[in-house]
């Protein structure tokens, strides 16, 4: 399982006593905000995309959405999602899990702007029932970002 993985890794970092397990499901932005009771926007979603042989994980806020001109700007390509199979294989975790902790090297984590504005946000841990509050800090280094972009539309 990947939440394994990532309580692995949180392990090795010292965190792991920070994931919250929820008996109710978080894999979507709305029913991660009602389980934490938080507003939406607090909830860093990961959204994973292919580009030719590359995979992507975009790390965003809650109410944001990727603004296709800004993302070919910045990647320099179309934005792909991958599918829910490529996800589970190529990432490591399950669609509704999707985070950016315990990732294969190769994965090109990245954060976006729409965070910032925040002191903590609530990415998953790596299953469809679970969270970890972090600073922007923190999500900088637990997640081996290579840098902060700006991809998104909707939340300013």
């Amino acid at each position: 399982m990947s939440i394994e993985k990532v309580r692995a890794y949180f392990r090795d970092c010292g965190i792991e006593d920070r994931i919250q397990e929820f008996s109710v499901s978080s894999a979507t932005v709305d029913l991660a905000a009602q389980a934490l009771g938080v507003e939406g926007a607090r909830i860093a979603k990961t959204l994973s995309f292919k580009l030719g042989d590359r995979v992507l994980l975009v790390v965003c806020a809650g109410d944001a959405k990727v603004d296709n001109r800004k993302y070919k700007d910045e990647f320099g390509g179309k934005a792909t999602m991958l599918s829910y199979d490529e996800a589970a294989t190529l990432v490591g975790h399950a669609v509704g899990g999707v985070c950016p902790f315990a990732v294969p090297e190769s994965v090109e984590v990245y954060l976006d702007v729409s965070l910032k504005r925040f002191t903590t946000v609530y990415p998953a841990a790596g299953s469809s029932n679970s969270a970890v509050e972090m600073t922007m800090d923190e999500l900088e280094k637990y997640s081996r970002s290579r840098k902060w972009v700006d991809v998104c539309k909707g939340w300013e």
